[in-house]
């Protein structure tokens, strides 16, 4: 039956799944290097520009051009290999690899076949406080595609649409390609290692300074390898390869549901079609794509038109030794220098805070007020609005200040809600905006005398109640007083002129 006519059964609950089956696991992760211009010409690389205005004879392989190599992607890429560990080629080509497509205006695709930048390294991940190894295959350096736009039809997908536009400004745009070798010893924390693999692996990437690795804009994508085999067989099971997902949620719950719906077609009886599939977002679900189950012939041969690449040893030992400090070990040396556990430490990771807080304290706030703000009050806002807390209008300096105009005893926590409410309007710094709206605590003052003197007389009975012994009692009186005073007035020394009022202290 082929992969297009295939009936899906019903899933089996994903726990029913381990109790039969083994899952294997793989991932080939796309990266778009952040150079200027394109792997073989000098066409430039910006997003989001006017389809088509970013190309030229080379990148749109006309007859008589000729590439030239970039040699910061060349960098860059042996820059992730040392990052990942890898063994760096001393002797390195480019080849062609033929296949027909419309996004490949070339009708081949420059790549590196067997003779990659960078093979054999590894990547340490944590789930659940257990580190999982992933290792890797291979670090490789080719050209990215154009990209096609399917018109009329109701997926986005080339079936049901009225036709297909293209644009090329994408094709030929460096692009890393990072495989990892099978990945066995996961079991049912597979869907999780699979996504904190490609999380490290784009926090890595993203320390590197080579790519901004934004997985929304395509500039880091996962094809997703799963194979289910029956407990205890001596052979794995055939594969499916989800194409081109962008979201690490989005690795997690593909492999997830190809575990689920793989097993559920073991159980009837059913063979799995070794096949593309493509992932869907709003579902969560795979549906096939082509079928791969005869061996397709890219032709693959030298590139004659590019020189090889030879990295020289003194130049890729000065590479290595000016690598960033990277996740790990700055993840580890903040824990201890913050006073954190391993818990708290997570949290930050996973709100994507850890940068934020970092450049907080940097700032000069100290790492409890830096997390207090971000993983509190930020992420809050950040939620309601639906963004990253990346992408709120606010900078670690600006909250850094926050806190310091609190320490200061200039603003309080209240008030300080306040003027980040004018922070993230655009209305300056939080010292411009505390002056501007007049949010400045009040101090002793005839204001704030006689704002506790009417707190006072409106509440008799609890005034009874303080000077009969219930001093708890003067909450509610500090409060009536935060009240009229709109949260301006210093609650401890509020609380001080209540009592000496009412118990001559």
């Amino acid at each position: 039956m082929s992969a297009s006519t295939q009936t899906e059964p019903d899933l089996v609950d994903y726990d029913e799944v381990l109790t039969r089956y083994e899952p294997l696991i793989g991932l080939e992760t796309h990266v778009e290097l952040g150079t200027a211009s394109k792997m073989f010409c000098g066409c430039a690389t910006t997003f989001g520009a006017e389809p088509n205005t970013q190309t030229c004879p080379v990148c749109l392989g006309l007859p008589g051009s000729l590439p030239v190599a970039n040699e910061a992607a060349i960098e860059s890429t042996v820059r992730i290999g040392l990052a990942l560990g890898c063994r760096i080629a001393s002797w390195s080509r480019f080849a062609r690899k033929n296949y027909f497509y419309p996004d490949i205006p070339k009708g081949f695709q420059t790549t590196q076949y067997d003779e990659p930048l960078c093979t054999a390294g590894h990547l340490d991940v944590e789930v659940d406080g257990e580190t999982y190894r992933v290792e890797i295959e291979r670090v490789h350096l080719e050209e990215d595609t154009g990209k096609n736009l399917h018109v009329g039809g109701a997926t986005g997908r080339i079936h049901g649409a009225d036709h297909s536009l293209i644009d090329y400004n994408r094709a030929g745009i460096p692009l890393v390609e990072i495989v990892t070798r099978p990945i066995s010893c996961a079991g049912a924390k597979a869907p999780e290692v699979a996504r904190a693999y490609v999380a490290e692996l784009r926090d890595m990437v993203q320390s590197l300074g080579v790519s901004d690795v934004k997985m929304e804009q395509g500039s880091l994508r996962s094809d997703v390898n799963v194979s289910l085999a029956p407990i205890g067989s001596l052979e794995w099971g055939t594969r499916t390869e989800t194409k081109n997902v962008n979201s690490l949620r989005s690795v997690e719950r593909a492999v997830r549901f190809e575990m689920r719906r793989q097993a559920a077609v073991l159980d009837r009886g059913g063979r799995i079609v070794q096949e593309t599939r493509h992932f869907h977002e709003d579902t969560g679900t795979t549906s096939p794509g082509r079928s791969k189950e005869e061996a397709t012939d890219y032709r693959y041969f030298p590139e004659p038109d590019l020189v090889p690449v030879a990295p020289d040893e003194e130049w890729v030992a000065k590479l290595a030794a000016s690598l960033p400090e990277l996740p790990a070990a700055r993840r580890a040396r903040l824990t201890e220098e913050w006073g954190l556990s391993p818990t708290e430490m997570a949290w930050l990771v996973n709100a994507g805070a850890l940068g934020l807080v970092a450049d907080t304290v940097a700032a000069g706030a100290s790492p409890s007020d830096a997390r207090k703000w971000w993983l509190g009050e930020l992420a809050r806002r950040a939620n309601d609005a639906g963004v990253e807390l990346a992408e709120l209008a606010v900078t670690p300096r600006q909250v850094a200040e926050l806190a310091a105009l609190i320490g200061a005893g200039t603003i309080n926590d209240q008030l300080a809600r306040q003027a980040l409410d004018g922070v993230l309007a655009g209305e300056g710094d939080p010292a411009a905006v505390v002056e501007s709206r007049g949010l400045a605590v009040m101090g002793e003052s005839d204001e704030l005398g006689a704002a506790v003197d009417e707190a006072i007389a409106g509440a008799p009975d609890v005034v009874a109640k303080v000077q009969g012994g219930k001093v708890q009692a003067l909450g509610a009186l500090v409060g009536a007083v935060m009240k009229t005073t709109r949260g301006k007035a210093d609650a401890a020394t509020v609380r001080r002129l209540l009592e000496e009022r009412l118990l001559g202290s």
